[in-house]
């Protein structure tokens, strides 16, 4: 004070700014006897939920966290050093596990046709088409309704679908296998998706027209047999490392998959132009995969559920295995805890419509796709794709606010998939729940959105969170399990 001039030796004279946490309208005084003001965005702990403090206080003795952090650590290393690799193509009920004639294979948990989505009903009445079970939408509609076949989540089944995710047994499927140390009893672990129809009106929008059919037929006798042709030819493919450079060139492996299906393409196309049958068959093949960016997304979903699956049952890891929605219920699970579900309602989806459609008409959030953001890529990767704002809606700064608040709720980062608007920084990977119930922030998914009536199709892309309930549920499982351990 003595170091002031004389006319600021008077503390209530001296410039000043108040730094204000909190409430709002605490500062208005400051405010009006014209003092700056900094608002810091500032959350209590656990939201201010003093039940949710005390649990995540006993998650906190010294004993107990540094058997959960040892168990983390475990599970990001065994994500870290997983090797998925693209190895063939075959028929659902001849290579999924637990796959049979009567089972459809659906997106997110568990649910019964009474309360499917539009969507969902849509692509199951699509896939009783495609299997000849049924000669007319309506009739297929009466056969679900009457337990013609049963459904079951694609994720029981080692298998991923994006958006209605419907798999039947007559569906040629991507096999995936990671060839890295993880494996389960000496052999390799595997993961099953569907090959990629393109955007718009297509079976996972929950489409079912004749065009929609006849596409899946095409891809059924002649991509599939095509492609897996090519891949015994030129032998397994490293995803882990073609996706990498697909996150350098632009991608982030949800909804942008432009570089990575062009990688695929360079990887394919050789092998193919030798093994198919013919010149035109290899041009359509090539034709219908350069016409869909999106073709690569069908191989990073099983690609993260490898990843994923390399943490689970690993007890005292408080890490999350599995965000999955059906168009209905949004549904996790922990690492710590596989196979047991907790579910809470799936939001609708804030983002860009197609032109002629708006918020009215979007379904609620829907898709397994989401195991790209918990393996920590997509949404949570956006600093890599600025351009997916075009897509999503936002801007570039938004993309890289995003990665940064997602490195917030996650375990560490993936210096395989480096991002070089960060400075090579791996992406943000495997979410912690205790961070985010802590934190009080929920992860952002990037995805699309479906029509709210079957039979439409895809009207928009955008951003959405899951539901607080299903963290609060796997919250209480966690301490409870905990407490047994």
């Amino acid at each position: 004070m003595k170091n002031l001039p004389p006319e600021n030796r008077n503390p209530l004279k001296i410039p000043q700014t108040v730094l204000h946490l909190g409430l709002a309208e605490v500062a208005q005084g400051a405010r009006g006897a014209g003092v700056p003001v900094v608002e810091v965005d500032f959350v209590p702990p656990c939201g201010g939920d003093p039940r949710r403090m005390a649990l995540l206080d006993e998650l906190s003795r010294p004993a107990l966290a540094a058997r959960i952090e040892e168990a983390n650590q475990q599970a990001l290393k065994r994500l870290l050093t997983a090797q998925p690799h693209l190895v063939g193509i075959g028929r659902a009920r001849e290579v999924v596990p637990g796959m049979r004639d009567d089972l459809f294979l659906h997106a997110g948990p568990p649910i019964s046709w009474e309360r499917m989505s539009g969507p969902l009903r849509g692509a199951v009445m699509g896939g009783l088409l495609l299997e000849g079970r049924a000669k007319d939408p309506q009739e297929a509609a009466r056969l679900a309704a009457a337990g013609a076949v049963r459904f079951e989540p694609c994720h029981a089944h080692q298998a991923v679908g994006p958006m209605a995710g419907l798999v039947t047994p007559s569906m040629p499927v991507w096999i995936l296998e990671d060839r890295g140390p993880n494996g389960a009893d000496g052999r390799p672990r595997r993961a099953f998706c569907t090959l990629n129809e393109g955007l718009g009106k297509v079976l996972r929008y929950g489409a079912f027209s004749s065009e929609v059919i006849e596409r899946l037929r095409f891809m059924a006798e002649t991509l599939a047999p095509t492609l897996q042709a090519a891949l015994e030819a030129r032998g397994p493919i490293d995803l882990k490392t073609l996706f990498a450079q697909a996150l350098q060139m632009g991608d982030e492996g949800h909804n942008r998959n432009r570089a990575g299906t062009s990688l695929l393409f360079r990887e394919l196309a050789p092998a193919l132009a030798r093994t198919a049958r013919d010149g035109e068959t290899a041009a359509r093949v090539l034709e219908f995969i350069h016409k869909n960016d999106h073709f690569f997304l069908n191989l990073t979903m099983p690609m993260a559920k490898l990843l994923l699956m390399a943490t689970e049952g690993i007890p005292l890891a408080s890490c999350v295995s599995i965000m999955a929605r059906n168009g209905t219920d949004f549904g996790i699970q922990l690492s710590a805890l596989p196979g047991r579900w907790f579910v809470g309602p799936a939001q609708v989806v804030r983002g860009l419509y197609f032109p002629g459609f708006s918020e009215k008409d979007a379904n609620p959030d829907i898709g397994d796709s989401a195991i790209t953001e918990t393996a920590g890529f997509g949404g949570f990767a956006m600093a890599a794709a600025p351009a997916i704002v075009q897509f999503v809606g936002g801007t570039p700064e938004d993309a890289l606010n995003t990665t940064r608040r997602m490195a917030g709720i996650t375990l560490g980062a993936n210096p395989s998939f480096a991002i070089p608007s960060l400075g090579f920084s791996g992406a943000p990977t495997l979410i912690d729940l205790r961070k985010v119930i802590e934190l009080g922030r929920l992860p952002t998914i990037n995805t699309g959105i479906a029509h709210r009536e079957p039979g439409v199709g895809q009207v928009g892309a955008g951003l959405v969170t899951p539901p607080w309930e299903c963290f609060h549920q796997a919250f209480e499982a966690f301490v409870a399990h905990a407490r047994e351990a």
